[in-house]
């Protein structure tokens, strides 16, 4: 187990104090994930969070355990050795955190299915631009769509990259998330995810080829059901990109067999 290669560790104090004040954290549960030397863990303790501290570099780990003893001790602070894609997360209520870049989807996806009040979350640049990219746009993807579906997006800062060390070759963006329910009734989430998917892994095929070719995925018999089903057969000469989310939903809940 050893740490992501691409961790940048933030050491912009004002940038701490900006992301560490974006929401009230006093009294709160905050998870922070990649907490690296610790200067926003810091930042998080001195405003009052409890905060549950996710480290997957042993020797980091090590540290922090020296540095905040007496918040371990004092139960303010718990450090949790370990992957924060797979690793058991205790029971939090609002996250904040700066995610290293080439796990920033699946740790991204993983905490909307475990559930938050709101996440102030740093991510690479154009990452975040793809989260907020709206239907028919060049940066929609599987990304844009399951975000938008369960949350809001807000970017709150941009950071350049001599605000880490070592310095990235990238640009930087904060941004609040704020989860919510899907703006369309969706039968079966499995379903919905696997959809989304199955199309932006085909997506320069049309909707009808792109569900053809994910009999790996569904049954057969489903897919043809799906195709048939659909009232639109314009939808189905689409794009996945050109979709709207109620669209995704109607597709999802056809293959659910709704």
């Amino acid at each position: 187990m050893s740490a992501p290669k691409d961790q940048h560790f933030l050491v912009d104090k004002r940038a701490v104090e900006k992301i560490a004040g974006f929401i009230d954290v006093s009294g709160r549960k905050v998870l922070e994930i990649g907490p690296g030397e610790g200067i926003l863990t810091r930042a998080l303790l001195d405003r009052g969070a409890n905060v549950i501290a996710v480290e997957i570099d042993p020797a980091l780990v090590e540290e922090l355990e020296i540095v905040f003893a007496d918040e371990i001790e004092e139960g303010r602070l718990r450090i949790v050795p370990g992957d924060a894609k797979k690793v058991d997360i205790p029971p939090f209520d609002i996250v904040v955190a700066n995610l290293p870049y080439s796990v920033s989807s699946k740790i991204t996806f993983r905490l909307l299915e475990i559930g938050f009040e709101v996440a102030v979350l740093m991510y690479q640049k154009e990452f975040a631009q793809r989260m907020i990219a709206p239907p028919g746009t060049p940066n929609v993807g599987r990304l844009s769509v399951m975000v938008q579906t369960y949350a809001s997006v807000k970017p709150l800062l941009d950071l350049g990259p001599g605000a880490f060390r070592p310095r990235p070759q990238v640009r930087s963006w904060v941004v609040r998330i704020t989860p919510h329910e899907p703006p369309y009734p969706i039968a079966d989430r499995k379903v919905y995810a696997d959809v989304v998917r199955v199309l932006f892994s085909h997506r320069r095929k049309t909707v009808r080829k792109g569900l053809r070719s994910g009999k790996d995925t569904f049954p057969a018999q489903a897919i043809e059901r799906t195709i048939a089903d659909l009232p639109d057969d314009d939808l189905l000469q689409r794009r996945p990109e050109d979709l709207t989310l109620e669209e995704f939903a109607l597709i999802a809940n056809r293959m659910s067999g709704c």
